[in-house]
C-alpha cells in the first residue's frame, strides 16, 4: 500500500488539462503572494492512531482554501463530494469547486473567484 505522500506525487503525475491550467497561475506564491499547493494531504481525523486524509486538487493553509477542479467523474459521485466537503468545512476551510471546462473555458472569472477567497485573509 503506497504513504500518503507516494500517493500524492502519483496524482501530481496524473494532472489533468484544468489542473494544469490553474497550476501554471497559483504555483510558485505568483497569485497574491500566497502558497498553494497541489494534491496536499489534509488529515480530517485521526481514529485509533490511524489518519484519514483528503487529498484535495489546490490547497491554501493560510487563507484554509480548498480548490477542486471537477471532472465528468464528480457527477456520478455528488453525496461523496458532499461529504467530503461537510468533513473538511467542519474543519473550518473553505471549499470552491469549479467545473474542468470552466477553468479551461473562463479561467479569468476562475482566478478571480479565488483572490476574493484569498484576501479574506490577508498574509
Amino acid at each position: 500500500m503506497p504513504t500518503i505522500t507516494e500517493l500524492c506525487r502519483k496524482l501530481r503525475q496524473l494532472e489533468t488539462p484544468a489542473e494544469k491550467v490553474l497550476w501554471y497561475h497559483l504555483r510558485n506564491r505568483k497569485f497574491g503572494g500566497y502558497k498553494l499547493f497541489r494534491q496536499f494531504p489534509v488529515c480530517a481525523q485521526i481514529t485509533l492512531g490511524r489518519n484519514y486524509y483528503y487529498i484535495p486538487d489546490f490547497y491554501c493553509s493560510e487563507a484554509k482554501l480548498v480548490i477542486e477542479a471537477d471532472g465528468p467523474v464528480h457527477n456520478y459521485k455528488k453525496e461523496y463530494d458532499k461529504n467530503r466537503d461537510d468533513v473538511l468545512q467542519a474543519l473550518g476551510l473553505t471549499i470552491l469547486r469549479f467545473d474542468n471546462d470552466m477553468i479551461l473555458k473562463d479561467t479569468q472569472t476562475v482566478l478571480k473567484a479565488i483572490k476574493q477567497n484569498l484576501i479574506l485573509y490577508p498574509i
